[in-house]
């Protein structure tokens, strides 16, 4: 019998903090809701967004930097302004750490040496750059790479490319067992961030809303599942059965992170609007041009949200 659920494609960056989608899979939660996912994986920002213009999957699970870059035209794929584009539910914030290698000792030792980002203008590029700022560091005063998604920039820092990036679990963990440095944890130095959101486009949105609130629902519900202390041997086995590189010890690690009462994932799915403050100011700061930026519900729209959650 042919599946008549609706089909919705979800592109997403490789890393743990896709456990909320495995677990919803896994365990039939978007099944339960009425609807197909589909995970497709990027090599970076500049594919997922162009992919997302033109439409070649329904939602990214993306930083909401790439968003508020790509409706403001500053986006570094060649695809111009998208007023399409926006954020519709929370994750997390970013999980972002900088790490280095073995030899640097503090932020401040970034001086005269490289970092290496995924892209000049998106991503979290923004956040390392106010990292080093706020420790003394100004735009001339070191090297920035051009190298790819956390991937990529983690085996390149770890072939000694470079001398720092910003890594997300499992990739700062996995950064730690080869020697490298963990230095600063990203919140620790800017407060609230938002950094992943499920993002799609308005037109899209708007012809399919109850697509877009099953997939809220079955996320949600699935935050809800690995928190539950009880859930937490098989929710490791649910990481990595879907990232099956992933050893044992790693995993655990990735649990005890991206589950902190502190630091984990958003229990309520929503956007954080200090957090997306926070993006804002630093891409008034950084971005091309430095143009203001102020309100976030130029880059949001939370009716779904509110229709799903309540």
């Amino acid at each position: 019998m042919t599946d008549q659920r609706p089909h919705i494609r979800v592109n997403v960056f490789p890393g743990g903090f896709n456990w909320p989608l495995y677990v919803a899979f896994d365990r039939g939660l978007f099944a339960r809701y009425g609807i197909k996912v589909s995970i497709l994986g990027t090599p970076n920002s500049i594919a997922q967004m162009t992919e997302l213009a033109q439409s070649q999957f329904e939602i990214a699970m993306t930083a909401v930097d790439n968003i508020v870059a790509y409706v403001e035209g500053q986006g570094e794929a060649p695809i111009g302004a998208q007023p399409e584009f926006f954020a519709f539910m929370g994750s997390d914030s970013g999980f972002l750490s900088l790490v280095s290698r073995p030899e640097i000792a503090r932020v401040s030792d970034f001086a005269k040496r490289t970092v290496s980002v995924d892209a000049l203008t998106t991503g979290y590029a923004f956040v390392l750059l106010e990292i080093l700022r706020r420790n003394g560091l100004e735009r001339g005063d070191y090297d920035v790479r051009r190298v790819g998604g956390m991937a990529q920039r983690f085996n390149s820092l770890r072939e000694r490319n470079e001398d720092g990036t910003l890594l997300s679990a499992p990739y700062n963990i996995l950064a730690k067992h080869c020697g490298l440095t963990e230095l600063v944890k990203a919140t620790a130095v800017l407060g609230s961030y938002q950094g992943n959101v499920a993002a799609t486009r308005r037109s899209w949105a708007q012809s399919n809303e109850p697509q877009v609130i099953a997939f809220i629902r079955g996320y949600h519900e699935a935050i809800a599942w690995l928190y539950e202390p009880a859930h937490r041997e098989e929710a490791i086995g649910i990481l990595m059965r879907n990232l099956p590189q992933m050893p044992r010890v790693v995993a655990e690690a990735s649990h005890a992170e991206l589950l902190s009462s502190a630091d984990g994932f958003f229990r309520d799915c929503n956007i954080s609007l200090q957090g997306m403050k926070c993006v804002l100011e630093l891409r008034s700061r950084y971005g091309r041009g430095a143009q203001p930026l102020a309100d976030p519900m130029k880059y949001c729209d939370l009716r779904y949200y509110r229709s799903a959650i309540g």
